[in-house]
């Protein structure tokens, strides 16, 4: 087992400029003992020899300030170099210990080297947390291209700004509470310029949004997947993401646009155009004013003047079709007539198409819940049949350039639907008939709404709506129709009230005692 040892040295010089070293009479007191305040610590270390038996230059190291860290840098040498049996590994280990005090001028970790060894891997490397999360990101096979967008925009934008240059294993909570921090600075700088009048200020904050709670969950959650995999790999052995607090990301309540939210809205509407400098485009004023809440829905006469509008519209069947029976974009997009069936009165939601970033894909549903059939009424039956003949229509004007893709809706000439172009014809369509905006897919919650309000349980809006499970439809549901809220109060005061008429009763049968007339004592 090769030895160490430790000794007193100074800075000490002879008349003649010579160092003294070791043999100043200074670092030793009269009885022969070490002098606790002249000169500091130093250790040598014999290192194993090379595989070809060559001597190897000890280790010298100095500037301590106790023999106890001497004594200690030894220890760690030794337990360095039991960490195998093996002789290659003990030898790599050897090169690794000189490199490192070369430098970092350091020793380096028995517990990562060790970590290392058992798990086989290459132990010069030091692998970064940005290189880490790409490494686990290009591992992540049969990832929908949304999905991976997703993870790289969190990447990206929000983790390796702010991580990507600290070594995986020496990751901490207090580095993954940083990308926060900055993302917390990053939303004050979009709010400020909101408020401001400063074009620089504005400009700066241009085409950013401000980062809620939800989207901070979801970027944890992607570098608590990644580190999650390096943990299986033995690189780490805690997941910091795991630690760190966040607020709750509680999905946003469906708020219905009554006649006070409404108002509200327009007086909000009239600051906002107020507050710019130059004139307003209708649609930038109709969808920048804040509203009471990201997740609106119109009420049922609400969404009946928003047909009413889009009647004439070639996509009404659509947006009828979402409105009844509460489609998402996406699904409504991809309805293939294969999977029509208007003698039975149903439809099979087996695809979607999504939008990504400025392109589209066509897939299946995310969930297996997503994946579902669903019965229509007789009115929207009706709808889909005129909508049929219509493209029977197109098609026959079309002629030779006609796109037979076999979806339900498409462009003039049989293309598959772009879902942001649906969207940008909603909302036109929507201002046009002078409504408070909501989106798309906020046409779909109002169908859940409808639900509620014709006496369907959550479950029955769970299924309709292709949703994973119930406690979905119950966090983004509670809040319902203000009439049918209205309507439960006076059922439940109704209860009350009826046990109280039976309590008066049954005091005239002298079976409740009034306290008034009750005798004291």
């Amino acid at each position: 087992m090769p030895a160490g040892t430790t000794y007193k040295n100074c800075g000490c010089r002879t008349q003649e400029g010579r160092l003294l070293g070791t043999k100043c009479p200074k670092l030793r007191r009269k009885g022969g003992a070490w002098s606790p305040s002249h000169g500091s610590w130093y250790y040598q270390f014999e290192l194993p020899p090379k595989p070809d038996g060559t001597r190897r230059n000890p280790i010298r190291r100095g500037g301590l300030a106790t023999q106890d860290a001497a004594d200690s840098q030894i220890s760690r040498l030794h337990e360095l170099l039991a960490v195998t049996g093996d002789p290659d590994h003990r030898d790599r280990i050897t090169e690794l210990i000189v490199t490192t005090l070369r430098t970092e001028k350091r020793l380096p970790e028995p517990e990562e080297v060790r970590r290392k060894v058992r798990t086989g891997q290459n132990l010069d490397a030091a692998i970064t947390t940005g290189q880490w999360l790409r490494t686990w990101l290009a591992g992540r096979k049969g990832l929908r291209n949304g999905t991976l967008r997703s993870y790289r925009g969190h990447i990206d934008l929000y983790l390796e700004p702010v991580i990507g240059h600290i070594r995986l294993d020496r990751l901490r909570v207090a580095d993954v509470e940083a990308v926060f921090d900055a993302i917390d600075e990053r939303n004050d700088l979009i709010v400020r310029a909101r408020e401001s009048g400063d074009p620089e200020l504005r400009d700066r904050a241009k085409g950013r949004r401000v980062i809620g709670p939800a989207t901070k969950h979801r970027i944890r959650a992607t570098l608590r997947a990644a580190l999650g995999k390096a943990i299986r790999e033995r690189r780490i052995d805690l997941n910091v993401a795991s630690l760190v607090e966040l607020p709750p990301g509680r999905r946003p309540k469906a708020l219905v646009w009554t006649p006070e939210r409404l108002r509200e809205w327009c007086r909000a509407r009239e600051r906002f155009i107020k507050a710019e400098s130059r004139r307003v485009k209708p649609m930038d004023a109709y969808v920048g004013t804040s509203r009471p809440s990201p997740v609106m829905v119109w009420t049922p006469e609400q969404t009946g003047i928003f047909l009413d509008r889009a009647t004439v519209h070639r996509l009404y069947a659509l947006y009828h079709l979402i409105a009844f029976r509460g489609l998402r974009r996406g699904e409504a997009c991809g309805l293939r007539w294969a999977d029509v069936d208007l003698d039975e009165g149903v439809i099979r939601v087996c695809w979607q198409i999504t939008q990504v970033g400025g392109g589209t894909e066509q897939g299946r549903p995310k969930s297996e819940a997503g994946e579902r059939q669903v019965t229509l009424d007789q009115h929207t039956i009706k709808e889909i049949a005129a909508h049929r003949a219509r493209q029977n229509q197109e098609r026959l004007a079309a002629g030779e350039t006609w796109n037979d893709s076999g979806f339900v809706f498409t462009g003039e000439n049989g293309d598959p639907l772009d879902p942001g172009f649906v969207s940008d014809q909603f909302l036109l369509l929507a201002m046009e008939a002078e409504l408070p905006p909501v989106r798309l897919h906020d046409l779909r919650h109002g169908a859940a709404t409808i639900l509620l309000r014709a006496g369907h349980d959550l479950k029955v809006v769970q299924e309709t709506l292709g949703l994973s499970s119930i406690t979905i439809a119950s966090d983004t549901y509670t809040s319902v129709l203000p009439d049918l809220a209205r309507q439960s109060a006076e059922d439940a005061a109704a209860v009350l009230l009826s046990a109280r008429r039976n309590g008066d009763e049954t005091a005239s049968n002298g079976r409740v005692v009034n306290l008034a007339e009750a005798p004291r004592r």
